[in-house]
């Protein structure tokens, strides 16, 4: 397929361009980012600069293609003022779903996040109400990101009822990959009361791309959510006793556990209905001091 993907020079969207060539497809890239004017390097996607908040924009990058994987987002709301979040990221997913649908896409993948239940960046916290937390835990978002997050996917269920469109929205959770690893996980991995809101969960950046792949190429029809993680959590500890270890009874534990290690968020539906099939995980990288392995 000709597959358009946004945010490609960003952690996600790189990952996802060379996934999705390597599975055969015919990659367009977008960003914000200037393009090189010089002769292309051998296999590199064709690449066009756009602001995606633009829907002219959208509307150039997305003619043509047969799937859109919607990756460009500004991708957390604490270092950027609230609105510039908020209107970044939701007229950006609004002229690319707009675009694809007036063009008569196929598919649109849009990248979701876990946060978009609402416990990651609270003004007034809270726990979710249960772990694993899977699809059909309830949304209560309170910032920019995560409200722009969810109305996002709100926009998906408008277009598959306006247009024949199929849409896939994937909530990966923290991203890993070589160079942060150490840095993000393993203070986590040396100690496990370095707490963090999706109870102690992380998706390796190839594993989230070869979801998008099976997302891009999909059939599924209507619009469905999917978490991404990994299985396994960060220190492969057992789960259960972490969870009663720093939270009490405050959060309710739902049983039985895919894994005594479980992840604090579930895949269950992303393996039963997507085919998702994790390879990596921490121990890959990391040593059990959460260092950085040699080589």
């Amino acid at each position: 397929m000709r597959v358009l993907v946004t945010g490609a020079r960003g952690k996600v969207g790189r990952a996802a361009v060379t996934a999705l060539q390597a599975a055969g497809h015919d990659v367009r890239a977008s960003d914000l980012s200037p393009p090189v004017f010089e002769r292309p390097e051998e296999g590199e996607a064709d690449y066009v600069q756009a602001d995606l908040t633009d829907a002219g924009d959208a509307f150039a990058v997305v003619r043509g293609a047969e799937s859109v994987v919607h990756a460009a987002a500004i991708p957390e709301p604490t270092r950027n003022p609230a609105h510039v979040v908020f209107q970044n990221n939701l007229m950006a997913t609004f002229n690319m779903l707009e675009a694809a649908i007036r063009f008569g896409v196929p598919r649109f993948v849009n990248i979701s996040s876990e946060t978009v239940p609402g416990f990651f960046f609270p003004e007034r916290e809270f726990l979710p109400d249960y772990v694993p937390v899977d699809e059909e835990h309830p949304i209560r978002p309170q910032d920019p990101y995560a409200t722009a997050k969810y109305f996002g996917e709100l926009l998906m269920d408008g277009a598959i009822r306006r247009s024949d469109i199929r849409c896939i929205s994937i909530r990966p959770s923290w991203v890993q990959h070589e160079g942060n690893y150490e840095r993000n996980l393993g203070p986590q991995v040396r100690n496990a009361s370095v707490l963090s809101p999706n109870f102690w969960s992380y998706i390796d950046v190839y594993d989230l791309a070869d979801a998008i792949v099976l997302a891009a190429e999909s059939d599924l029809s209507g619009h469905e959510v999917f978490y991404i993680a990994s299985p396994d959590n960060v220190g492969g500890r057992p789960f259960k006793e972490l969870v009663r270890e720093y939270y009490g009874d405050q959060v309710q534990i739902k049983t039985p556990l895919p894994r005594e290690d479980a992840s604090g968020i579930s895949i269950t539906k992303a393996r039963e209905m997507l085919g998702y099939s994790p390879k990596r995980s921490w121990r890959d990288y990391l040593d059990e001091e959460g260092r950085l392995k040699p080589g």
